[in-house]
């Protein structure tokens, strides 16, 4: 009886999705809860909320895509910065490092026996060496390359697409019924985030209804603090 095949149903969380997910999230509640506070304010003149929705966009945008940058730059940096010193800790301190290698595999069950042959073996290859050492030893991954330009174009990208869904209704409709188009941002927006909600929730590998209400729900709220605090305003 030939055995069966198994199949991995592991996912690993790509880092342009990870920022897509970063940009659409906040695309989607910051510019719907400006719209929303504008519109409970009684801004008639949909020409105001358009401009202030679309400046929101716009910086947003830029200050989301500038700290992905940042935050992946910070990544190369801090990675570049821990290799050099590993790399100079295996030439010049080889004992210490092939003790913490032979270390990493006893906490496993190894014997410091049956972990000998395996130390040797690395010590041989001074770049395996290395990359297990900044892999297991610090848990680092090597970023990929011009990392920080695709990070930041992903989110401000990601983040336009969104923040333009909610206020779709007010550049088609909004200036001859203001308080139609709020209900059709409402509609849109919350459809736009139990779609999102879903996606995520299967690329991420999470349960998708757990997803799904996460998302909805941060919508909700951003959306209802932005529209009580416009109230509250003479």
């Amino acid at each position: 009886m030939e055995p069966s095949t198994h199949i991995e149903t592991h996912t690993a969380l790509n880092p342009a999705v990870r920022d897509i997910i970063i940009g659409m999230s906040d695309g989607l509640t910051v510019p719907f809860a400006i719209a929303a506070g504008l519109a409970s304010a009684n801004a008639s003149d949909a020409t105001i909320i358009i401009a202030a929705v679309l400046a929101e966009i716009a910086a947003g945008s830029v200050s989301m895509g500038l700290g992905g940058y940042l935050a992946a730059n910070t990544e190369a940096q801090h990675y570049a910065a821990e290799r050099a010193r590993e790399e100079w800790e295996v030439e010049h301190k080889p004992d210490v490092e092939r003790k913490e290698v032979e270390d990493f595999f006893m906490q496993y069950g190894l014997t410091s026996a049956e972990a000998a042959p395996i130390v040797s073996s690395l010590a041989m290859r001074k770049k395996d060496w290395v990359d297990f050492m900044m892999r297991f030893e610090l848990g680092l991954e090597e970023p990929a390359r011009h990392r920080q330009l695709k990070s930041a174009a992903t989110i401000g990208g990601a983040y336009i697409v969104g923040g333009l869904i909610p206020l779709s209704p007010y550049l088609v409709i909004g200036h001859s019924n203001v308080e139609m188009a709020f209900q059709l941002s409402i509609a849109v927006t919350f459809v736009a985030l139990v779609v999102f909600g879903y996606l995520r929730g299967r690329v991420i590998g999470t349960g998708v209804w757990r997803s799904l209400l996460q998302t909805v729900l941060v919508g909700i709220v951003a959306a209802f603090a932005a529209f009580a605090l416009a109230k509250l305003v003479p």
